[in-house]
């Protein structure tokens, strides 16, 4: 089974040429040791961490708004988010996932043995959940139902009325909800219009997934986090007794420490992305031939390009001929898509869409 890739799209960000201008990654642009002064005084290699070190859970909990005992570290998003889904489904369940979707939440849940079960989140429905057709496909063994907020790839968020349904869902079919809420925090910090809702505040069978890399650039830290019923946080706890049992002793303090520095690193994420939005939102008023679900709120954005079924051989193109790269949208299994990244350098996006722009005029 290992012998093909459970995640295509992490194969190809991982193997791919690099690129003049890397409009591919989505994570927020890298901070330095200059965006937090007094770093270099939390360094530490020992510390008492066997269930995350205090400090930072207490510091999660608190951004959060919720009891210590909701919370769940772990290496990155991707971490926590397998350590769930680990610890909720085995061989023979079944797991509804959102289409277009990150394929490494698939990829968990085939490497766990689940069956997978795709819903739609199509590009006519502004890349909102159907209520009603997705429990219908719900089954008997169905033990998971996986959603991102704001979405990978589209950066669209689901509205509290959806989030609500989603758990009520979950509740009747003995199941949970996990939503992967890793653009979350940069997007409401862009935001220029009503807040998006965080699903952490829903109470039932629901768990909140997140990190620092992509709204606040410290992808290096991996510091990831669940919000969970306590219950729920204890078996994964004990899922992680198998994985790498404790996290990082240097990498939590500096996290901790991170969350110390919170009201520069919100400033910083808030300056970057208003500004790129502001970029992508001109970028996409001038070029018609690209159609988004809604005006671009996220790290990414991912428009439909007209009547191309498979975006693959643009993708290509732009990467040979122009020096950028872009993501394919085969990989959220939306071909007629392009995934790109906002998250980097003003300077950088302003000139790779430039490239892109050029490029559509030509191809």
């Amino acid at each position: 089974m290992l012998n093909e890739p459970l995640a295509p799209y992490m194969l190809w960000a991982k193997t791919r040429e690099p690129a003049e201008i890397d409009l591919a990654g989505s994570n927020l642009l890298p901070c330095s040791l200059e965006d937090l002064p007094g770093v270099d005084e939390v360094l530490q290699l020992t510390a008492g961490n066997d269930n995350g070190y205090a400090p930072l859970v207490e510091a999660i909990a608190a951004h959060k708004q919720v009891a210590v005992n909701r919370i769940m570290t772990g290496g990155g998003c991707s971490g926590v988010n397998f350590m769930a889904i680990a610890a909720l489904v085995g061989a023979g369940d079944d797991v509804l996932v959102e289409q277009p979707g990150y394929d490494p939440l698939v990829g968990a849940c085939q490497l766990m043995g689940a069956r997978v079960r795709r819903f739609s989140r199509p590009f006519d429905r502004g890349f909102r959940i159907d209520l009603q057709a997705l429990e219908a496909a719900v089954t008997p063994a169905t033990r998971l139902i996986i959603v991102s907020s704001p979405h990978n790839p589209s950066g669209v968020s689901l509205d509290a009325e959806t989030l609500r349904g989603l758990v009520a869902i979950a509740d009747r079919a003995a199941a949970h909800v996990l939503v992967d809420e890793v653009y979350f925090d940069a997007v409401n910090l862009a935001a220029d219009d009503a807040l998006h809702p965080s699903a952490s505040k829903l109470e039932g069978p629901v768990l909140v997934t997140a990190s620092l890399t992509k709204s606040f650039g410290l992808a290096g830290l991996r510091c990831g986090w669940a919000v969970a019923p306590p219950e729920l946080i204890t078996r994964m706890h004990r899922v992680r007794d198998l994985v790498d049992v404790i996290g990082s002793v240097p990498s939590e303090r500096l996290s901790a420490f991170a969350f110390s520095q919170m009201p520069a690193l919100k400033a910083r994420t808030r300056q970057l992305l208003t500004a790129n939005l502001a970029v992508a939102r001109k970028f996409m008023a001038a070029h018609p031939q690209l159609s988004v679900a809604e005006k671009p709120r996220a790290n990414v954005m991912f428009p439909r390009l007209a009547g191309v079924p498979d975006t693959g051989p643009f993708v290509d193109s732009l990467a040979a001929t122009a020096g950028v790269a872009v993501v394919a949208g085969r990989y959220f299994d939306a071909p007629e898509h392009i995934r790109i990244s906002l998250a980097g350098r003003t300077d950088r996006l302003a000139e790779g869409l430039s490239r892109l722009g050029q490029a559509l005029y030509s191809y």
